[in-house]
């Protein structure tokens, strides 16, 4: 019986987006959600739970392809987190915090005394 032929080649479900974001193909999800997930011990499964759009065989191809780009990824990941705290402090430095405290305050005190 002659030996099928099997493509040992496989494509992660993987997009990148106008914004240079990682999403998984077809959806929302960012590649870091998943990634951020199962460094934090959840199981494709319970990923899924938190992901319902997406299949169980998107969740594991993100996940072997962040396995077997370990070195990029990490990078990828860390280039991800200080664009997002630049994006904080920008926001943050475009509103005037010490108003929105105040009426914070404000509010608990009056909510305190009722």
């Amino acid at each position: 019986m002659p030996m099928p032929h099997l493509a040992l080649t496989q494509t992660a479900p993987l997009t990148f987006g106008d914004d240079n974001t990682v999403r998984i193909t077809g959806s929302r999800v960012t590649l870091d959600s998943i990634v951020h997930a199962f460094q934090h011990g959840a199981t494709a499964e319970q990923i899924q739970d938190s992901f319902p759009s997406l299949t169980l065989r998107e969740i594991y191809g993100a996940i072997a392809y962040y396995l077997e780009h370990q070195e990029q990824m990490d990078a990828y990941l860390q280039a991800q987190r200080q664009a997002a705290e630049e994006t904080r402090r920008a926001i943050e430095s475009r509103q005037n915090s010490a108003v929105l405290r105040e009426r914070i305050r404000a509010r608990r005190m009056r909510d305190a005394k009722a």
